[in-house]
């Protein structure tokens, strides 16, 4: 089958497409919800089956003021201490509007670092009953075995230990630096529990 367009030959005039064409789909794998848990692990589903996966936060609410991270592993490991680097930045705003910016994130990135990388800054999430995480991370082509493994995050959060309260919203990416393949991801504060909070597990066609 052709690819049908109007006569102005645009491509927002398309109205159908080949059938070996075929767009992206999320598929969901797995959902979680956090109750006072100390770390949330996916260790299944994450195989050769796609080459990207997501992760979504939904409203993550810590027991202490701390700061949400993950760390990945290969195989049946559970030491979740892959090594990384990565960089950070983010974007702030009061709800006063008296303060805004944007700037590098020192404490979020790592240089060969084997520790839980930051999802936000720190330490910026209390324990205010409004508080709360939401997010995206993705992980590129975990399975291959000739490459190192990418990652991006999104991530927005509300500060209001220090009142007026603010909008943090965070950038991070790096890379995992293992030819080895990743089959477990492991999410927890710093810190304390997640007190709350719903982590969605995507496979992306």
């Amino acid at each position: 089958m052709a690819i049908k367009v109007a006569n102005n030959n645009s491509l927002s005039a398309i109205t159908s497409l080949p059938t070996a064409v075929s767009g992206g789909a999320m598929n969901l794998l797995e959902t979680q919800t956090a109750s006072s848990s100390s770390t949330i692990s996916f260790t299944s589903n994450i195989d050769s089956t796609y080459k990207e996966y997501i992760f979504k936060f939904i409203n993550i609410h810590p027991s202490a003021e701390s700061v949400f991270s993950f760390q990945a592993d290969t195989g049946t490991n559970t030491s979740y201490n892959q090594t990384i680097t990565s960089t950070s930045f983010r974007a702030f705003h009061r709800e006063d509007g008296g303060e805004s910016g944007l700037g590098y994130i020192t404490g979020g990135d790592q240089a060969q670092g084997t520790g839980f990388q930051h999802l936000m800054e720190s330490p910026q999430l209390g324990t205010n009953n409004d508080e709360n995480l939401n997010g995206t991370l993705h992980i590129f082509d975990p399975s291959n075995t000739t490459f190192v493994k990418h990652f991006i995050a999104r991530t927005l959060s509300q500060n209001d230990d220090s009142q007026p309260a603010y909008v943090l919203d965070g950038f991070f990416a790096g890379y995992f630096n293992t030819t080895s393949a990743l089959t477990r991801f492991q999410f927890k504060f710093a810190s304390g529990n997640i007190d709350s909070g719903t982590i969605k597990l995507y496979g992306i066609s």
